[in-house]
């Protein structure tokens, strides 16, 4: 299978790539490229049309038989920095490359969105069925992209979406941005598993490989199951307080300790979600991962590379952090975009 991969030089993109490409796809990528020189790891080249997905044509889907639509302004930091910018490129961005993958005869449309739809979602158990309570500028653009894409399903185009829950682990692009590879890279650098929140929220943890395990679960699925379809990403049994993955990260780096920010308080983005769909639907779909391994694979990572406080501070693994240098050097234009070429944008 031909597939169009958007945001394929991303902390997710860069491993569903190579699962693809195992799996024997052929793997065209889109991606405007802003993370250029955020790696840790030597990324095998596939052929990328270097372009924003605003900026996307009807001949980009030229021969391309799926597409799974990554790109985006990855998490609630970068959503925050520019809502409208989060709403342009995350929904609107989002459905330009869904109708013209329908226009292009595209099959198969895998819409990757997030558990953080369901945001102040409470104590209890979240099925696909749950609605929608996003509290963030990013959450909020991913929830209204669902809604009008689903609208775009009929026999030509069979259109599926995955919701992950909060990414963590090693990736090529690996991000300290994400709440357990944060708290395992300052406890690492600092001796403090530092809690911004009083910790007492629920969050369900995915790895980041197992997102792409996923996508690919779903493109070798057969259509008539999937169509229309939303899977939550992840595994019950990995749902947590953000507490407990505290103590997590306390019993796998040695002598670290929580610590909690002075002005801590509770976190008003609390989901514990079910992932029973998935794995009862798409039999292909074995996640591998679970969050305490996650943990000890990050701690070996920053240790391997000898990772800092510095690198941590820095812009190269925060994904906000990076777009504000690329911003404030006048690199980047205000839009997002590379000025030279005015094909700069999205990535996640």
């Amino acid at each position: 299978m031909r597939v169009l991969v958007t945001g394929n030089k991303g902390y997710v993109g860069t491993v569903l790539t190579r699962l693809l490409t195992e799996s024997g796809h052929e793997v065209v990528g889109l991606d405007s490229d802003l993370f250029n020189g955020c790696s840790i790891a030597h990324v095998e080249p596939i052929c990328t049309i270097a372009k924003d997905i605003r900026d996307a044509e009807l001949d980009d889907f030229d021969d391309i038989e799926a597409v799974v639509h990554l790109a985006a302004l990855s998490n609630d930091p970068l959503g925050d920095l520019d809502p409208d910018l989060t709403e342009d490129i995350n929904h609107i961005g989002a459905v330009r490359v869904a109708e013209l993958a329908k226009a292009a005869g595209v099959a198969h449309l895998v819409f990757t969105s997030s558990c953080s739809v369901y945001g102040e979602g409470g104590q209890d158990w979240l099925y696909e069925d749950a609605p929608f309570n996003p509290v963030t500028a990013y959450a909020h653009a991913k929830a209204a992209a669902e809604k009008d894409i689903a609208e775009l399903a009929d026999e030509r185009l069979t259109v599926t979406f995955l919701r992950p829950a909060t990414a963590y682990g090693v990736s090529p692009m690996i991000r300290f941005d994400l709440v357990l590879n944060n708290l395992v890279a300052w406890a690492s650098a600092t001796g403090r598993v530092h809690l911004k929140s009083d910790g007492g929220a629920w969050r369900p943890l995915v790895h980041a490989e197992d997102i792409g395990r996923a996508a690919l679960a779903v493109l070798q699925a057969p259509a008539d199951a999937v169509q229309n379809q939303v899977f939550n990403v992840g595994i019950t049994e990995q749902n947590f307080r953000i507490l407990d993955v505290a103590r997590a990260v306390e019993q796998t780096v040695p002598d670290a300790a929580i610590e909690y920010a002075a002005d801590a308080s509770p976190d008003r983005r609390c989901y514990r979600v079910n992932f029973d769909k998935i794995k009862r639907t798409l039999p292909g779909f074995t996640p591998r991962w679970r969050m305490i391994d996650g943990a000890a694979q990050v701690y070996d990572t920053i240790r391997a590379l000898r990772l800092g406080t510095e690198d941590f501070e820095g812009p190269n693994y925060s994904r906000v952090a990076h777009i504000r240098k690329l911003l404030n050097s006048g690199r980047l234009g205000p839009d997002l975009r590379w000025p030279a070429t005015a094909t700069g944008g999205s990535g996640s």
